[in-house]
């Protein structure tokens, strides 16, 4: 025996041991309840890993329907029975549902004013517990314990019952969940004692809307550990009690049992966006042999890595804001590919992810909600620490461009769902080049991008951006009197022309890297159209007509006419690209003075819409952090020569419209589109943000008011990145001075390639502010 060489492997077990030892539990500062009133069909999914397909959560309300596409459902905390827990949970896409009982047999979920209408069940709070990776309940109406957890295709259930003669197992597979909209189709059949495979195809409101030739497909096959005494079916037309198979709209089985006290029955299930087929491959590779316990450490671990790529040191509330943020940014946007490669296109046909020389598929496709607003704080920080999930985004949004020609904003099975009928696709796609995500094919990305932004010839209206053949033309967007977006203009044009001026730029300072100089001198000059809606007397963005006349009876304050959720004194400050101009057209003390009464105002309103539970209770008010087009205002003081309003107004913003409650969470009327204010919050309580969303020829990243006392960040390639804040309380929010690797940093910026090669960032904090330190430099603005 070689005793040196088992001596060192010994030695490497004990330092590996330790070093997991010392490794914080950032798990503990999670709490997915937060922000759990109001909250989207995709925002509550516990017993899931990053980026899952299988997202299970309990749902309250989700059989309800969404009229609309896009309203709050599926979990809410002030609801107190619980109806089903669903495996599906993304933009548009819900469905397959699993629920335990006991008693006489009910086939329906029933109401929440009336529990005993169905087979929903009564619950405590107290007798929950949701955490990265898990979830457990005690069912009060039929004690039973149920507990969630998942691999990335493979959903787990535990189900504890009493000792009773009438238990059962339901699979609730041809119902309407959450934003499933309409059922089209849908089967499901065992195919021996204990195991079964079914789908279900829907067609969602937003598909409708923007794809309507699209359907939404969900396939699985799954095996449950008991064999069932009995198996009964069920449609919309009624039940059949001998049967193991089921066809229609409301499909279903029922497996009966006879149980024993605190006995466990397990079900795993294989998804698949693809066929059953995919979703028996998906099981076999990642749950065969797989118990639940197993499952549930190997998900505890997984959003343990991911999760402590970033450590940080502080208070324990603003610690919980952080990991909570961190996990809903992890959560949202989920592989919609088999581990096989597959995916689902939109003609219904199956994709093929490409393998690298290894073998190994390089990237995964995505159903994601849009990108709308996420370059002020998702893509940031999946720059910084995350880059495989930017590649990601850009592939999938390659691939689909491949298959349909142009972009699209929201995804749902390669169905487009826009949304909001913009389309910063390509703006996110520039951004990731310049901060070095280039492993896909770049002059492919740079047609696709160029189209976004000058092309409307055929263009279909999931893609977006309808009228900016008018932008092209006029340099800016004409105002409708309609509710409508078409070749000659929009309602809502004059936030369309801020929109396409900032995407405009972020597609010129990509054609300046690739050394396309004519594409970049068309493109940078429309980057310049917020100019024509400016108007100097009231110093506002006011929308015009196609004659070039402003529109009359104009209400700064009113939404809805001419911007898209918001209004005039919001979106005046949507000029990112350029905030010198901005600057300087209304006058930097003015701009100063107005921007500081903004917040000073917005803070009396937590800095949206009070505590009114709306996603919109915030877009009538001079400042709204609960929606994306005012995400990067706090930090224009940078820019203004006055930081100490940045580190004042981002800290206050952290402190007080983010909360650690079920309801009071991101904001009251929270619109937490897949993670996005939670990694605003990320960004902003580290101190680093860019306003450009990494757009430019050279991005920089501004600095803030750090929330903890350390950060370690384990960066994106490798290195890492430490960040200490000196004498920072809840008071010291002003910095006094910074140094980077032991220098002077006399800047309230650096450019991102001098961070992203690591080492140490420090601040030193006071309760007043340093007014000299990062004035005489602002960041670049035009470039």
């Amino acid at each position: 025996m070689n005793y040196a060489k088992l001596l060192s492997s010994m030695v490497l077990a004990v330092l590996l041991t330790s070093c997991a030892a010392r490794r914080p539990d950032v798990l503990r500062y999670v709490d997915p309840n937060i922000g759990t009133a109001h909250s989207r069909w995709f925002f509550y999914t516990p017993a899931a890993v990053p980026h899952g397909m299988a997202k299970l959560a309990p749902s309250t309300n989700g059989h309800y329907g969404n009229k609309q596409g896009w309203e709050a459902v599926g979990y809410d905390t002030r609801h107190q029975s619980i109806e089903g827990f669903v495996h599906f949970h993304e933009w548009q896409v819900g469905g397959v549902s699993v629920m335990p009982a006991t008693g006489a047999l009910k086939v329906k979920p029933g109401d929440l004013d009336n529990p005993d209408s169905g087979y929903r069940s009564r619950f405590d709070r107290k007798n929950q517990l949701a955490e990265p990776g898990y979830y457990k309940v005690l069912l009060d109406d039929y004690r039973i314990t149920a507990e969630l957890t998942a691999t990335t295709h493979v959903g787990f259930h535990r189900y504890t019952f009493p000792k009773h003669d009438q238990s059962r197992i339901i699979l609730d597979i041809g119902n309407v969940q959450g934003e499933s909209g309409e059922v089209r189709k849908a089967e499901v059949r065992m195919t021996d004692a204990t195991h079964f495979e079914g789908f279900v195809t829907t067609y969602p409101k937003y598909v409708n809307t923007y794809d309507p030739k699209g359907l939404v497909s969900m396939y699985i096959w799954g095996e449950v550990s008991k064999a069932p005494r009995s198996v009964g079916a069920f449609t919309d037309a009624g039940i059949q009690a001998q049967s193991n198979a089921a066809q229609g709209k409301g499909a279903g089985l029922f497996l009966e049992y006879t149980t024993s006290d605190n006995e466990a029955i397990e079900l795993k299930i294989g998804l698949s966006y693809t066929s059953i087929a995919n979703a028996r491959a998906n099981l076999d590779a990642e749950a065969s042999g797989l118990s639940f316990e197993k499952a549930r450490q190997q998900a505890k671990n997984t959003w343990q890595k991911e999760l402590g790529k970033l450590t940080v040191e502080g208070d324990q509330v603003s610690k919980v804001k952080f990991y909570t943020g961190l996990f809903h940014a992890l959560l949202g946007r989920g592989v919609a590919n088999d581990v096989n490669g597959s995916f689902p296109r939109h003609d219904g046909s199956i994709g093929q992810l490409p393998r690298d020389t290894n073998g190994k598929f390089s990237h995964n496709f995505y159903n994601t909600d849009a990108i709308w607003g996420a370059y002020w704080n998702l893509t940031q920080l999946w720059a910084l620490s995350y880059p495989e999930r930017y590649s990601d985004f850009v592939h999938t949004q390659l691939e689909i461009y491949k298959e349909r020609g142009w972009f699209g904003d929201g995804i749902a099975n390669s169905n487009f769902v826009s949304g909001v009928g913009t389309n910063f696709v390509g703006l996110a796609i520039a951004a990731a080049y310049q901060a070095g995500i280039r492993d896909y094919d770049t002059d492919l990305a740079f047609r696709a991008i160029q189209a976004n932004e000058l092309s409307g010839r055929n263009r279909p209206v999931g893609s977006g951006k309808l009228d900016v053949e008018a932008f092209v033309k006029q340099g800016f967007v004409p105002y409708l009197d309609a509710d409508k977006t078409d070749s000659t203009g929009s309602h809502f044009s004059a936030s369309h022309t801020l929109e396409y001026s900032f995407s405009t730029f972020a597609a010129a300072q990509l054609a300046r890297a690739m050394g396309k100089q004519p594409e970049y001198e068309q493109l940078i000059r429309l980057s310049n159209g917020w100019k024509l809606l400016y108007e100097p007397k009231q110093k506002l963005v006011r929308p015009k007509r196609a004659d070039g006349s402003f529109i009359d009876k104009f209400d700064p304050s009113e939404p809805w006419r001419g911007f898209q959720e918001g209004n005039a004194i919001q979106y005046t400050f949507y000029v990112p690209q350029n905030p010198k101009a901005l600057i300087e057209a209304i006058g930097k003390d003015e701009f100063n003075t107005r921007l500081d009464d903004i917040f000073t105002t917005a803070q009396k309103n937590g800095f949206g819409g009070g505590k009114e539970i709306d996603a919109f209770a915030g877009i009538k008010s001079l400042y709204n952090h609960g929606n994306q087009p005012n995400l990067h205002v706090s930090w224009l003081f940078n820019f203004s020569g006055k930081p100490w309003l940045t580190q004042k107004w981002t800290r206050a913003i952290c402190d007080e419209f983010y909360g650690t409650e079920p309801i009071h969470g991101y904001g009251y009327g929270q619109d937490e589109d897949q993670g996005q204010l939670g990694s605003w919050y990320v960004m902003a309580s580290l101190g680093l943000f860019d306003v450009k969303g990494f757009t430019d020829l050279k991005p920089i990243i501004e600095l803030g008011s750090p929330a903890f006392d350390r950060a370690t960040i384990r960066l994106g390639n490798g290195k890492q990145l430490r960040i200490e804040a000196k004498n920072n309380s809840a008071t010291n929010v002003y910095v006094q001075s910074a140094t980077f690797n032991g220098k002077d940093l006399p800047h309230c910026w650096l450019y991102r390639d001098e961070l992203m090669r690591g080492g140490k960032l420090t601040f030193v904090m006071a309760s007043q502010p340093n007014t000299t330190w990062g004035t005489q430099t602002p960041p670049p603005s035009a470039q």
